[in-house]
């Protein structure tokens, strides 16, 4: 038997761009991604031939307290299953595994936890085929078979500390962050609501037929020069955004919208608190439900996470990986 431990890493988008709707019925992006020194855990384990089921999950539920669990999932609706699943019908590993996960990132809370686990998963599975350390299969094949389980799922796949990410997700390019990155401070501030990135998707493509076209934010789009050189000043001077947030702030868009049900309402109190308790940048991960702030003094988060633990249960101090693994 063989076995591997591997870390699914949550991820941060710090820019978020969202184009039209596709004939495909995804959305073009434009996002700047950042891996987190917080996530899940997986182990995965070989078993005898002769061991059960070919592909057995065990989840191990590590969320704090105030986020409610996942209702139980029958083992094909579950990503590290049809991560495995694709796998094998890509390579014909047949193997008979059993993976065990232990389960921080809360669920659709814009972390990319379900995405982490499958490249993780993919990135364990590929070593265990090969006795090359190098692995079966290159990234780049990975990253193709990833893309069919979820939009995020190449970005993991690439194992990068942060990326430029494009199209619907698959297009991937890797960036150095500078040196500055490193003495960064992040607080994740989790509301214990569970976002539907699809109903989200919806909810925009609602408001651009509702609102006039040039009310919404401009275009998303760096150069790598300019990206670099940003990213190099301080935080209090990004012109990141995320159009989630700006487009259920926009007051045009309340009329037409579920804006309190949606958990906006929520967000905004979020985010305004973590700029009123020291945060140099905040904004909204994806389309929710995390809330996060960045801070250039430790002691400033240490000190807001103080404060935002009266009204927020659920809250991680992190920080970048800014080092590629």
């Amino acid at each position: 038997m063989s076995n591997i431990k591997i870390t699914a890493s949550a991820k941060l988008n710090l820019h978020l761009c969202i184009g039209d709707r596709r004939p495909d019925g995804f959305h073009d992006i434009e996002s700047l991604f950042l891996a987190l020194d917080f996530g899940d855990t997986l182990r995965l384990e070989t078993l005898p031939d002769a061991a059960g089921a070919d592909t057995e999950i065990h989840m191990d539920w590590r969320f704090p307290d105030g986020l409610g669990l996942a209702p139980h999932l029958p083992p094909e609706k579950n990503i590290v299953f049809r991560a495995v699943s694709l796998f094998r019908s890509h390579t014909g590993y047949d193997k008979r595994l059993r993976i065990k996960i232990e389960k921080r990132i809360p669920l659709g809370s814009g972390l990319g936890g379900g995405s982490s686990d499958a490249a993780a998963t993919l990135l364990a599975l590929n070593r265990l085929a090969s006795s090359d350390k190098n692995g079966l299969l290159n990234r780049k094949a990975l990253a193709e078979i990833g893309e069919a389980l979820g939009s995020d799922v190449p970005f993991f796949v690439y194992e990068t500390a942060a990326a430029w990410v494009s199209g619907k997700g698959e297009q991937v390019q890797p960036i150095t962050l500078p040196d500055e990155f490193s003495n960064l401070s992040l607080l994740l501030v989790n509301p214990g609501i569970h976002s539907d990135t699809a109903r989200a998707f919806r909810l925009i493509d609602e408001y651009r037929q509702a609102v006039p076209r040039q009310s919404l934010a401009g275009s998303g789009s760096f150069s790598s020069d300019t990206l670099l050189n940003i990213l190099a000043s301080s935080p209090q001077n990004w012109p990141f955004f995320n159009d989630f947030l700006t487009t259920f702030e926009d007051p045009q868009y309340l009329p037409h919208s579920h804006f309190h049900e949606s958990g906006f309402a929520h967000y905004s109190r979020i985010i305004s608190s973590l700029r009123e308790f020291g945060a140099d940048f905040a904004g909204l991960s994806g389309s929710g439900s995390t809330c996060f702030g960045i801070f250039l003094h430790k002691s400033r988060a240490k000190a807001a996470k103080k404060l935002l633990l009266k009204h927020w249960p659920c809250i991680f101090e992190t920080f970048c990986l800014h080092i590629n693994r």
